[in-house]
């Protein structure tokens, strides 16, 4: 039996609707984008569906017609289907100042934000929904900020994550169908996922003709998560060209399927690593490209630090998403070597996080942050994100943060 589940946006959206005339919620397929809007929908709200081909015909056909009979305030459910109902709903939020007129949901990325760029510049509000955070399914939306690593309060307790439970909730991943009923086969759910997406999205957006060597690229990318992005060897390792990769790789992006962290960099140093690291944002659909049938085997793989790694730069990510905030996060890594995961910079300040799969924290975790006393710039108080039970200082700047707090 499945269940609603409460999200984070679920406070902010009302706010974003009463400032804009258009609300437009994006991001990948069965993410919950409709579910979300038609729970908060106030009383008088009308919804409609383009996936429906007799609806969608009328939207492209006759576009003013459609919005006479589907007036606002409205939901209109993928509206990557109709195109040419844009201009029709720019003229309707030009005719009234009156704000939250249109609710859209969309998923193709790359035609929809050309769409809404050229028709709606101005007048729609863009918000991202990506998976379910940690927080979401353990039903804490309302603790808790960004995650920042500025103690007091920089986290909040929660689950506390140990190996075989953690890797449980690694490999079922964010899709709320899985979050909401457990009995729900996860290696099914993904496998008829990845499926369906080649088959309605990337195919038709990136013009991609052999889906064999395109899922191998997908497969190809989900090893290297958490890993700095180089398109030579993975072009060698798919057999395509360079440009070829670099395109798969938008697309992924555009679609919130991936994330590229970038470098922190500085005019100051010159001897900085200037390639992005990829991470999946949702670690079910990594682990199980990446060849996982099982959480078991998972945990026994080579790719449990990466993919680890993954789930807590994803639960990061949200927790700044979620709060409609850019996360100002960057990793670092110079030509000698020296690697801190993730480095935020607020107001002129360094904050540094290591990410380690290990319920032990140690001093020598953290070594690499005297690297960024060497930048001239302010340095916060860090963190190591771990499978601790509780939090530990491990110096007088740095906490050891059990994962599952994020």
């Amino acid at each position: 039996m499945s269940r609603y589940i409460h999200r984070a946006l679920e406070t902010v959206l009302p706010g974003v609707s009463r400032q804009y005339p258009v609300l437009l919620l994006t991001g990948p397929r069965q993410t919950g984008k409709t579910t979300l809007l038609r729970h908060i929908r106030e009383p008088g709200r009308n919804y409609v569906s383009l996936d429906s081909l007799p609806v969608r015909g009328l939207a492209r056909e006759d576009p003013a017609l459609f919005l006479q009979k589907y007036s606002p305030p409205v939901i209109i459910d993928e509206i990557q289907y109709a195109p040419e109902l844009l201009p029709s709903i720019k003229m309707a939020c030009d005719s009234t100042d009156a704000k939250g007129l249109f609710w859209l949901t969309g998923s193709q990325q790359f035609r929809l934000m050309r769409g809404v760029t050229e028709s709606l510049a101005g007048r729609a509000a863009i918000v991202t929904l990506n998976g379910l955070s940690g927080r979401e399914i353990n039903g804490r939306t309302s603790s808790g900020g960004p995650f920042l690593p500025v103690p007091p309060g920089f986290w909040t307790p929660g689950a506390i994550l140990e190996e075989p439970t953690l890797f449980e909730r690694v490999f079922r991943g964010s899709y709320p169908a899985l979050a909401a009923d457990l009995s729900m086969d996860a290696g099914l759910y993904y496998d008829s996922y990845v499926r369906t997406y080649l088959e309605r999205d990337l195919r038709e957006l990136s013009q991609v003709g052999d889906l064999e060597t395109f899922f191998t690229f997908l497969r190809v990318a989900a090893a290297r998560t958490g890993t700095v992005l180089n398109l030579s060897d993975m072009a060698r390792d798919c057999a395509v060209s360079v440009p070829t990769i670099k395109r798969w790789i938008s697309i992924l992006v555009a679609g919130s399927l991936v994330y590229l962290l970038r470098p922190w960099h500085s005019n100051r140093s010159s001897r900085l690593i200037k390639s992005p690291k990829l991470y999946f944002l949702d670690t079910g659909l990594c682990s199980r490209l990446a060849g996982y049938s099982t959480p078991e085997t998972l945990a026994a793989g080579p790719l449990r630090g990466g993919i680890f790694e993954t789930w807590c730069v994803s639960e990061i990510l949200k927790s700044w998403w979620y709060a409609l905030r850019e996360p100002p996060v960057y990793y670092y890594r110079d030509r000698d070597g020296t690697e801190i995961d993730l480095v935020f910079e607020a107001d002129g300040t360094l904050y540094p996080v290591e990410i380690k799969l290990g319920a032990g924290p140690k001093k020598d975790w953290i070594r690499s942050f005297r690297a960024l006393k060497n930048l001239n710039l302010p340095v916060g108080p860090g963190a190591a994100l771990c499978l601790a039970r509780d939090s530990l200082p491990l110096d007088r700047e740095t906490t050891a943060v059990p994962a599952g707090w994020i």
